[in-house]
């Protein structure tokens, strides 16, 4: 211990060697504090640094490792070690260590200013390498006759998510999970031919619609609250009027005074499959959406139905997302989609949206699978004792 006071000194004296560019007495005072027991950061990082600028890339590396064996986050350590990798040509290898050193970091204000500087240039070297590798891959695809334009689309999506351009969305749904069943953000429209008599009764819909909308009191907020439930609001929606509804079936119920306003509306759904679960669903209504309305990102409540939506009132700059998928509403344009991936709308526009949405059984689901669904979910009430609320 004794001695720790003369190895401070080196390291003191080793720093101002360092940076007044003689590298090689550096070197040699930061090894006599290593050699003294001073096998801290500081020191193995002026050991690395000193044999760098002397061309020693054995000794930097050793040093290097030797620090990341103890501190394996050490963002200098990491970045040197990206870059020694970089000067090899091994991009992979550096982007590895550059990627860790960045993901790692903390706030930028809690950081040198050096530092900071030195995980801006290693991000900017990850998004070359990035860049390059996109399209030396693409470009060997195409050779071999890949066209995102004709080829298989879910192949394409799987390029994407690999190259980083899309990320993975999974079914979430908040309270029944039904196994086994395809991860599809949107279904493919022509899986849905009753879709089209819906679609082609869009000018008499949307005449009720707008029959309803006259009435002011009609449209309720959509996010409403339980006096049997605690409060929560995870949407920031509740009891907002920005995002409304006006329901035709509600919880697997006809709303009777509502549809008798809307025949149309109901007649268009007769050979819908419904998802119908008593006291549950299916739900119908018209979902309205005001100017400048986000509807931030959620999962639905069970994943043996899929969500339709026919749109009827759709200034432009109303948008739709699920997982990946970022879709224009285009009226009478109808689509289905699972809205236990994460999903969220918005209205950018300076007027109001409305869609006619309602909820179907999802086409894997076996008949035998609808009624057994069905008595577990009657079980589940008879237990509970209390009518339950799903939302849409």
């Amino acid at each position: 211990m004794a001695d720790t006071p003369n190895h401070d000194a080196n390291v003191q004296a080793a720093h101002a060697a360092l940076l007044a560019g003689n590298a090689r007495a550096a070197r040699d005072l930061y090894l006599q504090a290593l050699e003294g027991g001073r096998a801290d950061a500081p020191v193995l990082l002026g050991v690395a640094h000193a044999s760098r600028s002397l061309g020693d890339e054995t000794g930097m590396l050793a040093a290097v490792d030797r620090l990341l064996a103890g501190e394996p986050r050490n963002l200098r350590a990491l970045l040197l070690k990206g870059d020694h990798f970089a000067a090899k040509g091994d991009t992979r290898s550096a982007s590895a260590f550059y990627q860790r050193a960045v993901r790692t970091a903390p706030p930028a204000a809690e950081l040198p200013a050096d530092l900071v500087q030195e995980l801006r240039r290693a991000n900017e070297i990850c998004a070359q390498y990035a860049a390059r590798y996109k399209e030396w891959l693409r470009s060997r695809l195409a050779a071999a006759g890949y066209d995102p334009a004709r080829s298989s689309a879910r192949f394409s999506r799987s390029v994407d998510i690999a190259l980083g351009e899309k990320q993975i969305y999974l079914q979430q749904p908040r309270f029944f999970y039904f196994p086994e069943l395809p991860q599809i953000q949107f279904y493919a429209r022509e899986r849905f031919p009753w879709l089209d008599e819906v679609e082609a009764a869009t000018d008499a819909i949307r005449a009720e619609l707008i029959d309803v909308l006259r009435d002011d009191s009609a449209f309720k907020p959509y996010v409403t609250g339980s006096a049997n439930r605690p409060r929560k609001d995870e949407l920031s929606l509740l009891n907002d009027p920005a995002w409304s509804a006006f329901f035709l079936w509600k919880n697997g119920e006809v709303v009777p005074e509502n549809a008798a306003r809307c025949p149309a509306t109901m007649r268009a759904l007769r050979n819908a499959p419904l998802a119908a679960v008593p006291k549950r669903s299916p739900s119908v209504l018209f979902s309205l959406l005001r100017p400048g309305t986000h509807i931030p990102p959620h999962h639905g409540f069970v994943n043996t139905r899929l969500i339709c939506h026919l749109p009827l009132i759709v200034p432009e700059g109303c948008t739709f997302r699920v997982g990946n998928d970022v879709r224009d509403w285009r009226k009478g344009a109808a689509w289905a989609f699972d809205d236990t991936i994460e999903h969220e709308a918005w209205n950018r526009s300076a007027e109001t949206r409305v869609i006619l949405l309602f909820d179907i059984w999802r086409p894997e689901i076996t008949d035998e699978e609808r009624s057994l669904i069905v008595n577990l979910f009657e079980s589940i009430d008879a237990y509970g004792g209390t009518q339950p609320q799903w939302e849409i």
